[in-house]
């Protein structure tokens, strides 16, 4: 099976739907790691199911960053998952805001 790679996103090419108990995830990583698949998942929910989101650049008037993102997640503190399966780290997403998080390192 040959895998596609995603290209680079421009400006107004990525819609996230927010609500009272919804939100979205916004996490920047380094260029070496473009083209990965980073997990995340819902701390303190026994079996919960992980989310993933594959990291791109984003080219925006500022400049090129890459990132990930998580559009329609459910409120609460989540795990970033390291290709280790190891935790990265945690992240908290709130109901109707955008969260925005660095990549440790």
């Amino acid at each position: 099976m040959t895998e596609a790679i995603a290209g680079p996103s421009g400006p107004g090419t990525v819609v996230l739907d927010l609500g009272a108990n919804v939100g979205a995830l916004v996490l920047y990583t380094p260029a070496a790691l473009d083209g990965l698949e980073i997990e995340i998942s819902l701390e303190d929910v026994p079996g919960a199911r992980r989310t993933h989101s594959r990291v791109r650049p984003r080219h925006t008037a500022a400049g090129t960053r890459y990132a990930a993102v998580y559009p329609g997640l459910s409120a609460g503190r989540y795990t970033v998952w390291a290709a280790t399966r190891d935790p990265a780290g945690a992240v908290v997403i709130t109901g109707g805001c955008v969260t925005s998080w660095n990549w440790p390192g």
